[in-house]
């Protein structure tokens, strides 16, 4: 039992003496005089998730469900929510795009006018305002099935 202690001893000490030698060794590669050195940064340019892209595809029309909203302070393009405006929020649609709205099940439809992100909803195409979602007949339903294209 002794010689296995003894063993590790010696073992650790072994261990302990190479790391030190390893240590100092890199140590001396490290160049000493930093200011002829020459730093590069990479700049990276994040597009803004709230302007259209050009390689962004920008569908004519498209079919999903849409929800509606009626409180906020301001949408994503900075201006105030009016819950009375017939407004709309789109993931990808460049602000100040005109979109119909259509219900599919009624055939009300509306234009609105995207100036807000969102829905955040998975299944969902777009939020429209309360206004919106009145002249659509779906405030009671609260969701509805439709068909938007752009009109503008």
């Amino acid at each position: 039992m002794g010689g296995v202690l003894l063993a590790a001893c010696a073992q650790s000490s072994v261990v302990s003496r190479n790391s030190e030698g390893l240590s100092t060794s890199r140590q001396a590669s490290l160049p000493h005089d930093r200011s002829a050195t020459t730093r590069r940064v990479a700049s990276i340019r994040k597009p803004s998730p709230f302007v259209a892209r050009n390689d962004a595809a920008t569908p004519s029309a498209s079919h999903g469900i849409a929800s509606f909203y009626s409180e906020g302070t301001r949408t994503a393009s900075g201006e105030k929510f009016d819950a009375s405006q017939l407004t709309a929020a789109h993931p990808t649609l460049p602000f100040g795009t005109k979109l119909r709205v259509t219900n599919v099940a009624t055939g009300q439809a509306v234009t609105v006018r995207v100036n807000d992100r969102g829905p955040y909803v998975p299944g969902r195409i777009v939020d429209v305002s309360y206004s919106a979602a009145e002249t659509l007949g779906m405030v009671d339903g609260g969701l509805a099935r439709v068909k938007l294209d752009v009109v503008q």
